[in-house]
């Protein structure tokens, strides 16, 4: 049987185009380069929604909060093998208010949903993904720079050792995001062709290494 790989995210990991928010083609999405790259042995199931929140419910737009689905989407899509967690970009939205350490421990409720989440099969591994960064782009851009405010960059850049942290001690796996992946300058913050290719490889190898 194929090695199910479930990828859970944002528009990052949908694959939203910098310019004009379209989707990129599968092939091109970080997940079909994971795909490519894992070979016919496994089977990656993409699971990325726009403006999704790790455990934030958004006053003002609603609907984005991942947690909600996270337990469903799980059971919908057991047996697996691992889930690439990979959110927080839009946990800075400056309405929050939260830090990045409030963000990275926050994940622990998706620990917790996945061993009370009825599932066939055992239960799946977890790869931590710590997001790329906002790009001081985003600043030009009248949504993000609304969204995200002042301190966007600066703020995203804080997550990595947050997250790895919380990895740590959680006991699963870890991936700095944005070792590999890079926000365009379009938008400041979602990705280029290239970065999607270099974080789909980076993936595949850290994926081989968990499961292989």
């Amino acid at each position: 049987m194929k090695k199910r790989v479930l990828c859970f995210g944002d528009s990052n990991t949908w694959g939203a185009v910098p310019e004009d928010g379209s989707r990129y083609p599968e092939d091109v999405r970080w997940t079909g380069v994971l795909q490519r790259e894992l070979g016919e042995g496994y089977q990656v199931i993409v699971e990325g929604y726009n403006g999704r929140t790790s455990v934030f419910d958004d006053p003002v737009e609603g609907r984005l909060s991942g947690i909600r689905y996270f337990g469903p989407c799980c059971d919908s899509q057991s047996p697996l093998d691992l889930i690439i967690l990979m959110l927080g970009t839009n946990d800075l939205k400056e309405r929050f208010g939260v830090s990045a350490r409030t963000i990275a421990f926050g994940l622990q409720r998706y620990l917790d949903v996945l061993q009370i989440t009825p599932m066939a099969g055992e239960k799946p591994k977890v790869l931590l993904v710590s997001p790329i960064h906002i790009d001081p782009a985003y600043k030009n851009h009248p949504l993000f720079y609304d969204m995200f405010g002042e301190w966007g960059t600066e703020r995203s850049q804080e997550l990595a050792q947050a997250y790895e942290e919380f990895a740590m001690g959680a006991g699963i796996s870890f991936l700095d995001g944005s070792l590999y992946g890079k926000a365009s300058t379009v938008d400041g913050v979602h990705m280029h062709p290239d970065s999607h290719d270099r974080l789909g490889r980076a993936m595949a190898a850290k994926v081989r290494k968990i499961l292989e």
